[in-house]
């Protein structure tokens, strides 16, 4: 079997999730793996496009010298003719474009005589036709006629002037006018808004119908001479003009004048207000937070009008779209509710900063929400029957701009005090939440309380879902998250303070007990959330329920097959790309939605973000509440579940020396950016699991092999559900902060029985392969030197060799990968502590 350490990966495609990935080499595997692109396709389709692209422009030109040839051969007469034909279509199309430019429309009317039409129009609908009148010619026409009545009198009014609206043709939906194009109102699923958009007119050339109860005499007339005539085809706003319906005033030295400005506005579609009552939002320069700001700067912030930095003029105008007003307040921390930038309009590296300094507030099933104070008073769940009257909610609907949670408890505290606890709000914009602490001193109308709650936020029964977990997700309504018992051990961890004290009062040799203070620590797998965009505070990511688990899977595998045969492009592919997206990020609460598109994003955001999900929850069920006192030794408390013994390596041993040789012989240095990090052994440590020899060496006849896998992966199969989450994730992480990022390998010997499958392209049928064969082996570009390999105790063969070019230069995989499909032909004997070092750096002794 093959030996490596693992540091950068690739990640197989296979049907389940109980295949174990090894590699050959340079890269991490992950445990488990989905997904194998064919990257082949993938620039087979790019040399189709760039063939098509050369045949269109050699096809031009070939036109273009037939047509100068003709032109040589032709008399002088033809010339004349030509000429004179040319200056007569000339003078045509000189005209008809003067008259389109004049007229602006089939009627022979100019925009703006159509838009003084429309105006007039308006003001007669408004004397003649109630808000129900409007509404039932809407109904009797087959457009929406729900909302609010402003919207109701520009829907009618936009109908009955320039004609009914088509349907969307992706849900059938509601097609309504926006200003710059016909926008879909309607629902592409139960959990995606539909995001389909045209700025061709969608219009029926049906006749407008009037209920006959509505009798008006002008309303009649009018609609008369509509079907008489060519309708007039409705002006859209130009693309680039963003600023269009916005009133922005500007306050204080800008970096131009405010005249230039106000141009500069007015050209892009905005008009500049000297007031600030009613404007969109405050321009002001970063120097007038040092002056402590103008009246106009004050009144902004009473009003909670947004204050915003001149860059986001500057960058709406160059992006050509009006960017988010929360990314470029100026002066949000000083604003009388208090109101920050929401995390997911801060830059990265600040919403990193922030989310690992917030507190986890809601640690698990029983948990109370910390931002109810009730906990400090001794408050749990209440409980009734069998029912926990706790919910945690969560909706991500990226084309109605939702990505809110949701959180309702009935907390009983002494005395039996009844407290129903009610917090709404967006993911990482805290401040601007909805929350309510309520006392009740009746238990049956706080239970039906919460019970309606529940309805008006999900659309279903809370009884059936809490006993049964039966539930049906709603158009724009919230799904549960279905939590677990006990703590997410990014809040029952050790914190940062304990660290230190637990490994002094830990019975077991230093080395070893420094090793269990980081698998116990919270840092490590808050961390690995960040990465993956889960680190919101409010819902304990660590702490789902299996059921909850295998319900993401089951949408990622069901989104897989539908991907495969997706096509690549168009309104219906990117529905089916964002319906996906909503669905995955609804279950799986994130800071920073966005929209799945193939297959490797599929891999890296999807698949690897719900493997990092299962490694930390079996990790917080191994490790539990640490947050009490250490000098009761946690740490071997926590060793002993693990059920295998990890001791150090002497420096001197064979063992040590052969680690070590193969490291140095098959790593290449990790990049990230134009940094590029070496890496050193910091310690090692000899696995023995406690009855894993036994089924191992049973299971599978041939040769065993060696080679490296990540502990990430063998958390869930080995160790009984040792979960050492040093997660890829967060060594990213580590590297961008600290010019010393350390990380634990994990070395491993496995069985693949005499004759092991060799692929070199993505297989059509993973399923098979999981049903019929021990082990595959995927041919990467390089591969060790095989003249270097050796066998080393009990014949394991061991891959041990500089890194060469493979015959396989077309393969997706950079280092040759295997693949088992039970964890019982692995078994794990070495964890390998390195340290990451910025290359060619030197180190502040400060620092």
């Amino acid at each position: 079997m093959l030996f490596g350490v693992l540091f950068q990966g690739f990640r197989w495609e296979k049907a389940g999730f109980q295949s174990l990935h090894l590699c050959e080499g340079s890269g991490f595997v992950s445990l488990p793996s989905l997904f194998f692109l064919p990257l082949g396709k993938i620039q087979s389709l790019k040399e189709r496009e760039v063939t098509m692209k050369v045949h269109e422009t050699r096809s031009h030109t070939h036109a273009h010298s037939s047509a100068e040839e003709e032109g040589k051969a032709g008399t002088r007469k033809q010339k004349a003719e030509n000429k004179g034909q040319d200056e007569q279509l000339a003078s045509k199309n000189k005209k008809a474009k003067m008259t389109n430019d004049e007229n602006g429309d089939a009627n022979g009317k100019s925009a703006a005589d159509v838009a003084a039409e429309f105006e007039e129009f308006c003001k007669a609908m408004r004397e003649h036709l109630s808000i129900e009148e409007m509404r039932r010619i809407l109904e009797a026409n087959g457009h929406d006629s729900s909302g609010s009545d402003d919207a109701i009198v520009r829907r009618c009014q936009d109908m009955m002037f320039y004609g009914p609206l088509e349907r969307c043709p992706l849900c059938n939906g509601q097609l309504e006018y926006t200003g710059s194009n016909y926008s879909c109102r309607g629902a592409y699923s139960e959990w995606t808004t539909c995001t389909y958009t045209t700025r061709d007119s969608p219009r029926k050339e049906q006749s407008i119908k009037v209920p006959e109860e509505i009798g008006d005499a002008v309303v009649q007339e009018w609609v008369e001479n509509q079907d008489s005539r060519t309708r007039h085809q409705r002006e859209l706003a130009p693309l680039d003009k963003p600023l269009v319906g916005m009133m922005i005033s500007l306050s204080g030295r800008l970096s131009r004048t405010h005249q230039y400005w106000k141009e500069e506005i007015e050209k892009h579609g905005g008009k500049v207000s000297n007031t600030v009552p009613g404007v969109s939002c405050l321009v002001v320069s970063p120097a007038e937070r040092e002056r402590g700001g103008s009246s106009k700067v004050i009144e902004a912030m009473e009003r909670s009008i947004p204050v915003v930095r001149e860059a986001w003029l500057i960058d709406s105008i160059q992006k050509k779209a009006a960017q988010p007003l929360d990314a470029y307040e100026a002066f949000s921390d000083l604003a009388p509710e208090g109101r920050g930038i929401p995390w997911d309009k801060q830059e990265p590296s600040e919403e990193a900063l922030e989310s690992l300094t917030a507190e986890l507030k809601l640690y698990g099933e029983r948990g109370v929400y910390m931002d109810s104070r009730l906990q400090e008073q001794g408050g749990y769940i209440f409980e009734k029957d069998g029912i926990l009257y706790n919910c945690a909610f969560s909706i991500c609907d990226m084309g109605g701009e939702l990505n809110e949670y949701c959180i309702t408890q009935l907390i009983m505290v002494p005395e039996n005090r009844l407290h129903l606890y009610y917090k709404k709000g967006r993911v990482g914009d805290d401040p601007r939440a909805q929350e309510r602490v309520e006392e009740w001193s009746s238990v049956d109308d706080a239970a039906v309380e919460f019970v309606r709650l529940f309805e008006e936020l999900t659309g279903n029964e809370f009884e059936p879902w809490e006993r049964e977990k039966k539930f049906g997700k709603k158009p724009r309504k919230f799904y549960p998250i279905d939590m677990d018992d006990g703590f997410d051990v990014c809040y029952g961890g050790l914190g940062l303070r304990q660290l230190g004290v637990a490994a002094a009062h830990c019975k077991l040799e230093p080395s070893v007990a420094n090793f269990m203070k980081v698998l116990c620590g919270q840092e490590i797998y808050r961390y690995a959330l960040m990465e993956m965009g889960l680190d919101s505070p409010d819902l304990p990511m660590g702490m789902l329920s299996d059921v909850h688990l295998k319900r993401c899977e089951e949408v990622l595998l069901k989104f897989r097959e539908e991907l495969r045969s997706a096509p690549d492009s168009g309104h219906k592919a990117d529905a089916l790309r964002m319906d996906f997206s909503n669905k995955w990020f609804t279950l799986m609460h994130s800071t920073r939605p966005f929209m799945i598109r193939n297959l490797q994003e599929l891999a890296d955001h999807v698949a690897a973000a719900l493997e990092t999900v299962r490694d930390i929850n079996v990790a917080s069920r191994l490790i539990g509440d640490m947050t009490g006192a250490t000098v009761d030794d946690p740490l071997f408390d926590r060793y002993k579940k693990i059920g295998c013994s990890i001791t150090s390596l002497d420096k001197e041993s064979d063992d040590y020396e052969m680690i070590l040789k193969y490291l140095e012989k098959t790593y290449e240095p990790v990049k990230v950016g134009d940094v590029s990090y070496g890496v050193s052994v910091d310690n090692m440590f000899a696995v023995e699991a406690e009855g894993n020899d036994e089924v191992f060496v049973s299971q599978v006849p041939g040769v065993p092999i060696y080679s490296g896998i990540c502990i990430k992966g063998s958390s869930r199969q080995f160790f009984q559900y040792l979960c050492l989450a040093i997660c890829s994730g967060g060594c990213k992480v580590w590297i961008h902060s600290n010019r010393q990022a350390r990380r634990v390998l994990g070395l491993s010997c496995g069985l693949f029985g005499d004759q092991i499958t060799e692929i070199s392209n993505a297989p059509e049928d993973t399923k098979a392969l999981e049903e019929k064969k021990l082990g595959v082996k995927g041919m990467g570009r390089k591969k060790p030197e095989e003249s270097e390999h050796f066998s080393w105790k009990d014949d394991v063969k061991v891959p041990c060799g500089r890194l060469v070019p493979s015959e396989w230069k077309d393969s997706p995989l950079e280092y040759n990968e295997y693949a088992v499909y039970d964890p019982k032909q692995v078994s794990i004997r070495f964890l390998v502590g390195v340290k990451y070092q910025e290359k060619d750096a030197e180190m502040d002794a400060a620092e």
